[in-house]
């Protein structure tokens, strides 16, 4: 997979980011409202995991973590606006 995210440009005419941009704000509304929350109810759900693990500085550790793993959270990040991209296309058409 990382293979496909060597050269974005050429991929996706645009970086995973802008083209989720793109599908974002032309997509069914509905569709759009509804995976966003689905995205939010997640986030909210791994807060609360890590607060019932003991982090009591959640925003801190997190931007720890992702200053000392920069490359895999970018990759991680790609990956997730393509799933969360192909998701909204599938469910609009």
């Amino acid at each position: 997979m990382y293979g496909m995210f060597e050269d974005e440009d050429d991929v996706f005419m645009g970086s995973p980011k802008s083209k989720f941009m793109d599908v974002v704000f032309n997509a069914n509304n509905d569709v759009v409202r509804y995976e966003l929350e689905k995205f939010i109810d997640k986030y909210a759900a791994m807060e609360l995991m890590l607060e019932k693990h003991g982090s009591e500085d959640i925003d801190t550790e997190v931007k720890n973590f992702g200053y000392m793993n920069q490359q895999d959270v970018d990759m991680k990040a790609k990956s997730l606006y393509i799933e969360l991209m192909g998701t909204i296309l599938s469910q609009s058409e």
